[in-house]
């Protein structure tokens, strides 16, 4: 909502896009410039709370690296270009790709943040069905896609993610995440140190259990410093001890469980004397965690890219759902819950479903198994390097930035150079970017309407925020460019009508919701329903009826006060529903109706596991983590002076130990090495390290020529991607970027 004219001071209200917390902003507008960005503190969900991230939104508008004309090809360089000659060359660039049959020889890759976008998110799916190749890249595979395999096999949705009800939580198990610097992760929980303190105030208890003594480990009662990589063998043995010793109170859950009564034999390797050694847990410990989980009122285990992104992240998923069910914290007020969003389906219907299975292709050089349509982000290198029948020799990327945020970048970016032809659809010439042939920049998050799609369904109460775009701009907007490329992979002239998909969109959309029986709309003609729906363009359309036929909406009907994008509009700081309800078994999807807790995927990991617990430990090597920062989003946020005009946080850290017994002084320099490769960075001794670990933050490394990002390569950093081998979890294809073994030495 804004008041005022273009020519005067406003203050407009607008929902943050730049992380999962989704916090509501206040921003003061004078003319075509932002002056000051400060938290809504009447905003449903964030009441006020505001990170750096979102204070330097106006610097994202306003950076003058970022592109607002399209870039193409000419000779060695990049020129801008009109929109139409932009196009004409993706078109004509793209032929002998759409030609073949199948399309084996293009693919595409969609980094994170494609999900912070209302075009990306809705209108992603059309280019992708045109497009129809396996060459199916995303940053989900160095993130979470271990979660939704997990969830697949036992829900049977691998969107079925269910999130911790921290507002009314006693007892709060964290592993692998730092929500105290990155906000929530599959969480949105706007302020979680608020949240986290309130939960101790009123006399719960938090564990965190990360190798780093975090910004969150120091505000938690008890902070366990595991061995990287070691996070499902523990998850594992603190089921073992509640199987064990009859602490096992699954309620409700058992009626619609399967697998229950095989899981104390399934779990018998793993008690706690088993895995101390290979997860530095002294087993007392271990046993005295599982026993306060278990006896908790209202307990919940949250698991995150820490303890997914190592060779057991799948098992460690599935083992972090398996203690929630087993303390009867799964689907319960104060434990882990499924959140609904104002644009989900009203009701859940009746529990089963088709299931979920992984492998319907595999990657050609390999063998890495698909995943919800998707090959590995870190087999993509190989993919364009081996010649051979079904070679990726064509790409496309949309708001990513692979070379610095997937493994082994230094080998993609030599990968890149050698594509026959490359599109990118990003507001910046980056690392990844300067490949290719032609660049399509989409508007400034300022330019266009938000309502965070993904994100709503993961928070921790159901609320619905819209945002009207700030400032107006000529581009086509991100759904509009998509649309034209779809159109461009069906066949179509460069100039094409993208309103052609969009209207077969919506009326999909509207004729599977006709015939939904149960539906507010349920036999209604198919063409009242589309004239009826409101919106200034494609997004807004879709979003106006989704909104009206879901949980809340006024079903189309003139006299209901539901829910519509016309009442968003009128509630600039929102709309809360109330806090997550149960909605087990109806969630469940698997073809039995019931949550599974056995499969022959997870049946082989546990063997794979309790194998590796007899191989002998590796005393003496150095294991790298990544590290999360406050002012930072991946590597997409660093061209920005309020985040990056600091004190170099590019650094790696190490223990005052490690660092006396190998010579190496604070602020030296120091050579990392790997399997994969070497870097050169400043050391940083810092007592929140244990003996035997280093960590570097992730998505730095602006150091390549070509780029247009002035203020990240003056802090360019290291890549600490650059010294990931490229190992995989197996049964997810997520990248293995903890626990990775390194040497370090002076420089």
């Amino acid at each position: 909502m804004a008041t005022g004219t273009a020519d005067e001071r406003r203050t407009v209200y607008r929902t943050c896009p730049l992380c999962e917390a989704t916090c509501g902003l206040e921003l003061t507008v004078e003319g075509e410039r932002v002056t000051r960005v400060r938290g809504d503190r009447e905003d449903v969900l964030s009441g006020g709370y505001l990170c750096p991230k979102g204070v330097a939104l106006g610097e994202l508008h306003h950076d003058p690296d970022r592109l607002r004309a399209p870039l193409v090809r000419d000779g060695d360089g990049l020129r801008e270009a009109s929109w139409e000659e932009a196009f004409e060359r993706v078109a004509a660039g793209l032929a002998p790709f759409l030609a073949e049959n199948p399309r084996r020889a293009l693919g595409i890759y969609v980094g994170n943040p494609n999900v912070h976008n209302l075009g990306g998110a809705l209108f992603l799916r059309p280019l992708l069905k045109a497009l129809a190749t396996r060459h199916l890249y995303t940053a989900s595979t160095v993130d979470q896609m271990p979660k939704h395999v997990a969830s697949g096999l036992m829900f049977g949705d691998p969107a079925a993610l269910p999130v911790p009800d921290v507002d009314r939580c006693d007892y709060l198990l964290m592993l692998g995440a730092n929500p105290w610097e990155s906000n929530g992760s599959l969480w949105t929980a706007p302020d979680l140190p608020r949240r986290l303190r309130a939960l101790r105030r009123r006399g719960g208890r938090l564990v965190v259990v990360d190798p780093r003594r975090t910004r969150t480990a120091e505000h938690a009662d008890l902070h366990l410093a595991i061995r990287p990589g070691s996070d499902a063998p523990w998850l594992l043995a603190l089921a073992h001890v509640i199987v064990d010793e009859g602490l096992a109170r699954p309620g409700r859950l058992a009626d619609f469980s399967e697998g229950l009564d095989g899981l104390a034999a399934r779990l018998a390797a793993f008690t706690p004397e088993a895995v101390a050694a290979q997860c530095d847990i002294d087993a007392a410990t271990t046993r005295a965690v599982a026993r306060e989980l278990a006896a908790a009122s209202r307990a919940a285990v949250y698991a995150r890219i820490g303890t997914h992104a190592n060779p057991f992240g799948t098992l460690a998923a599935w083992a972090t759902e398996l203690l929630n069910l087993l303390t009867g914290n799964l689907d319960r007020e104060g434990g882990v819950m499924f959140p609904r969003a104002p644009h989900d389906r009203p009701d859940d219907g009746e529990p089963g479903g088709r299931g979920f299975t992984t492998g319907r292709w595999r990657s050609r050089v390999s063998a890495h198994p698909e995943v919800m349509g998707e090959l590995p982000v870190a087999a993509l290198a190989e993919e364009i390097e081996t010649p051979g029948e079904g070679q990726l020799r064509a790409l496309i990327t949309i708001a990513g930035n692979p070379v610095l945020s997937t493994p082994a970048g230094a080998r993609l970016d030599r990968a890149l150079a050698g594509l026959d032809f490359m599109v990118s659809v990003d507001i910046y010439l980056n690392e990844t970017t300067r490949h290719a042939d032609v660049i399509l920049p989409p508007p400034s998050p300022l330019e266009r309407s938000h309502y965070d799609y993904f994100f709503m369904r993961f928070a921790v109460r159901s609320v619905a925020n819209y945002s009207p775009a700030v400032f107006a701009s000529d581009a086509p907007g991100e759904a509009a460019i998509l649309m034209r490329l779809a159109l461009i992979a069906r066949g179509a002239a460069a100039g094409a009508d993208p309103r052609t998909i969009e209207q077969e969109n919506l009326r999909g959309l509207v004729e599977r919701e006709v015939g939904r029986p149960g539906s507010a709309i349920h036999g209604c003609a198919v063409d009242d329903i589309l004239a009826r729906i409101d919106g200034a363009d494609a997004c807004e359309r879709v979003i106006d009826f989704l909104l009206r036929t879901g949980p809340w909406g006024d079903g189309f009907a003139s006299d209901s006060p539901g829910l519509s994008l016309a009442t968003l509009r009128a509630h600039p700081h929102g709309i809360d529903f109330g806090p997550m309800q149960p909605r087990l078994p109806g969630r469940l999807r698997t073809p039995s109706g019931r949550i599974e807790l056995a499969s022959a995927l997870i049946d082989g990991e546990l063997s794979r596991a309790r194998a590796v617990l007899a191989e002998p430990s590796r005393d003496g090597a150095l294991l790298l983590i990544g590290r999360r920062e406050f002012h930072s989003n991946n590597s997409w946020l660093h061209n920005l002076p309020s985040l990056i005009e600091r004190p170099e946080r590019c650094t790696l850290r190490m223990h005052a130990a490690d660092a006396a017994r190998l010579g190496l002084a604070d602020g030296a320099l120091a050579r990392v090495r790997s399997a994969a490769g070497e870097v050169e960075v400043p050391l940083e001794i810092h007592a929140e390290m244990r003996p035997g670990v280093v960590s570097l933050p992730h998505g730095y490394g602006h150091r390549y020529a070509g780029t247009r990002l002035a203020r990240a390569t003056a802090h360019a950093g290291v890549s600490a991607n650059d010294l990931v081998v490229g190992s995989v979890d197996g049964p997810s294809g997520n990248a293995v970027l903890n626990g990775v073994p390194v040497t370090v030495a002076p420089a």
